[in-house]
């Protein structure tokens, strides 16, 4: 039996050559992803990806570029997932914001410190994005048509 696609978004934030990475318990795994999670009702896009990022983080951002839309189905738990990802400035720390639950904690890393984690990243995604990111692929976010704003 197949499953709904879920639909997702994620950032891309860097800063002074780290990107913004979490460090979350998934389904009793450890593994490093960028900021990310679902699409929530009403909710466009650009604010999904800014909320998932302070929740996750405890960073405020502020969304700049889109990146791409990306398809994975997790063999971990046959869900296919649908990430829209997004570049981000980080505007400011929420130093005293507790993160989610899943969250183990907010890193960042260099890219060369993501490739070295490969075999424990959440998904092929993770570096999927990033590479497109070091290529300089952006696109407008008026791309996304017809989401609320």
């Amino acid at each position: 039996m197949h499953k709904a696609p879920h639909i997702t978004v994620a950032s891309v934030v860097q800063l002074s050559g780290r990107f913004l990475m979490v460090k979350e318990n998934d389904d009793g795994r450890t593994v490093y992803n960028q900021p990310a999670g679902h699409l929530e009702l009403g909710e466009s896009l650009v604010a999904a990806a800014e909320r998932e990022t302070l929740e996750e983080t405890g960073w405020r951002v502020r969304v700049t570029a889109f990146l791409g839309v990306y398809h994975y189905t997790s063999q971990h738990n046959g869900v296919c997932y649908v990430r829209h990802c997004f570049i981000a400035d980080p505007v400011c720390r929420e130093p005293d914001r507790e993160l989610g639950s899943e969250i183990l904690q907010a890193l960042w890393l260099r890219l060369d410190e993501v490739r070295a984690l490969e075999a424990d990243l959440r998904s092929p995604m993770v570096l999927e994005v990033l590479a497109d990111y070091e290529h300089g692929i952006t696109y407008p976010l008026d791309l996304n048509k017809g989401w609320p704003q």
